[in-house]
């Protein structure tokens, strides 16, 4: 389990571009720069920090909740109690004008990103023939400016990748010099759609494991400093098998892994909103079947979302679980896949665009009326990545991922979540492990930053209750298309009698004599069900999301990453 804290890649060296920021706070975060200093951007941003009691002397004594305040932005990362954490808000999942199927331009996107709150955005363009050929260098200087504009923001390049035999992934690589060469390499030579890799057989599989072992290869030889690689909507076709996770997981050097997780929530949340007002179909367009290429053990359920959450993470004791119980790093995000904007009034520009030739659309243009026929939101619209940085800087954010110090929200249900498992005179955060003697008292301890401004939709989001999920770590499993995790279920449920402030939340884990995993989930209580695998495993967790009429924000969760507890 080394690879809990990530703080030994050795990331910090300053070049062009490559460490933006640099360890420095964001303008609108640093009180020694004055209001008048700031862009209208800027004081946005600082407002809405303010609004969310992020600002002021709580953050320059590493925590906020001390004071009080509504957010813990800092985290001490262990019982070393090195430094604390930056909660960045962030989106790995984006695209752009340089998308078949996109519209606006990259600074479209960063510019409501950063509006909406987020610190670091990934733009993931599709992989295609086009891309890897003309868009992939195309869209670069876009990029470039975009950080050059937003330097409160840190802006990756990346694409999404069509995984040979499987699903999309993001892959996204650190700022510097190479990262449009590794890119374009990366594209023309593992894109399942380049080479016509896309049906379900073991040659594609292994095309696919190449592929993660070439990036890995690239920062071994210093080409790019890092690189990581995130599945996107896992279950939304059935395509993304047991053993192809578990495949990509186990790709590369444990400490050095490239694929790390996937979207614990897809986007398109918008999706679901009910015809006239909306699309009327599902959210995170979930309404797929089984086809030849899906895993034939996934029940029809997994087919769809439930409370807006994939049905790998939203099931207790399910496949993600599976996972966790092979005590192995596997993490979860939440992302808009913004591509057209739900309620926007931009058109694509002009019958001119031809994106064969150009690789890119033309700029959009005012199309003179609301569009109620897109799923999409803006990035942090609606949903947000929160990761534990080591510092402002593009390495921090990587290494946090990396690390799984990753919680993710719907709606600004809350507003910070600090997380803490402890016994022996030492603690860990989410994606660590405590390592303990056998038969030391473990506690966890929750502290909740409640909303204390209003989200997009206009309305402060209330927070009902919270579930602690516990599993026993029971190794590796012998049959690598295991998805069901027989231990996990939802040890305790905590009802929040308060709309304002902080919650602390507290849960004995007794004595423990053998290696478990806690995680967290909570709900604004508005729809929630029996679990796939029962009342006594969960009995009251995310409902099935109706197609066709699911509004999102009638139905807010937040997820957090696990903690382990090893005894020895």
């Amino acid at each position: 389990m080394g690879h809990t804290h990530g703080h030994e890649h050795g990331h910090h060296h300053h070049h062009h571009h490559e460490e933006m920021g640099g360890g420095r706070l964001p303008a609108a975060f640093d009180t020694s720069v004055p209001d008048e200093a700031l862009t209208p951007d800027q004081q946005s941003r600082r407002s809405l920090l303010r609004r969310a009691g992020l600002l002021g002397a709580g953050l320059a004594a590493g925590s906020v909740l001390a004071q009080g305040a509504a957010t813990p932005a800092y985290a001490s990362s262990d019982s070393r109690g090195k430094n604390g954490f930056l909660w960045l808000a962030g989106d790995h999942h984006i695209h752009t004008q340089y998308s078949s199927d996109g519209k606006y331009r990259v600074g479209d996107q960063v510019r409501q990103g950063a509006r909406n709150g987020l610190d670091w955005m990934v733009i993931t363009d599709h992989g295609s023939e086009t891309h890897a050929k003309i868009g992939v260098e195309k869209v670069n200087p876009d990029i470039q400016e975009a950080r050059d504009a937003y330097g409160d923001t840190l802006v990756f390049q990346g694409l999404e990748w069509n995984i040979p035999a499987a699903e999309h992934g993001t892959v996204f690589v650190h700022p510097g010099k190479n990262e449009v060469a590794v890119l374009k390499q990366f594209e023309t030579d593992y894109d399942g759609s380049v080479k016509g890799a896309s049906d379900s057989t073991p040659a594609n599989e292994a095309l696919a494991v190449a592929g993660l072992n070439f990036l890995a290869e690239q920062v071994e030889r210093r080409k790019v400093k890092d690189a990581l690689m995130l599945a996107n909507h896992p279950a939304r076709r059935g395509v993304d098998s047991p053993h192809e996770i578990r495949g990509w997981r186990d790709a590369t050097a444990p400490g050095r892994q490239i694929a790390v997780g996937f979207e614990g929530a897809p986007g398109h949340q918008a999706a679901g909103i009910a015809a006239p007002l909306g699309m009327g179909r599902a959210r995170g367009i979930y309404d797929n079947s089984p086809s030849a290429g899906s895993f034939a053990g996934y029940p029809l359920e997994s087919y769809r979302t439930w409370g807006g959450f994939d049905w790998m993470t939203a099931t207790v004791g399910g496949l993600w679980d599976s996972l966790l119980a092979e005590g192995k790093p596997w993490w979860i995000t939440a992302n808009s896949d913004s591509h057209q904007v739900y309620t926007d009034t931009a058109v694509r520009g002009g019958p001119d665009s031809d994106f064969t030739a150009n690789g890119k659309h033309t700029d959009p243009v005012y199309g003179g009326k609301v569009d109620l026929t897109q799923g999409d939101y803006w990035p942090g619209q609606y949903s947000r990545t929160h990761v534990g940085s080591d510092g402002f800087s593009y390495a921090a954010v990587m290494d946090g991922i990396r690390a799984g110090r990753v919680w993710v929200d719907h709606g600004q249900l809350i507003s910070g979540l600090d997380v803490r498992v402890a016994g022996g005179g030492r603690w860990a955060t989410l994606g660590g492990a405590l390592h303990v003697r056998k038969g030391t008292r473990v506690t966890l301890t929750v502290d909740l930053g409640l909303a204390g401004s209003p989200n997009w939709a206009g309305f402060v989001p209330k927070l009902a209750r919270v579930d602690v999920i516990q599993g026993d770590v029971t190794g590796p499993v012998a049959d690598q298309d295991t998805f069901t995790a027989p231990t996990a279920k939802v040890v305790r449920s905590y009802e929040v009698n308060k709309s304002t402030g902080t919650v602390r939340l507290t849960y004995d884990l007794g004595v423990v004599d053998h290696p478990v995993y806690v995680r967290l989930r909570g709900t604004d209580g508005n729809r929630s069900a029996v679990g796939l695998m029962g009342s006594a495993v969960d009995p009251a967790g995310p409902a099935v999301d109706v197609v066709g009429d699911a509004d999102p924000w009638k139905d807010l969760w937040f997820y957090s990453n696990p903690v382990w507890v090893l005894p020895s």
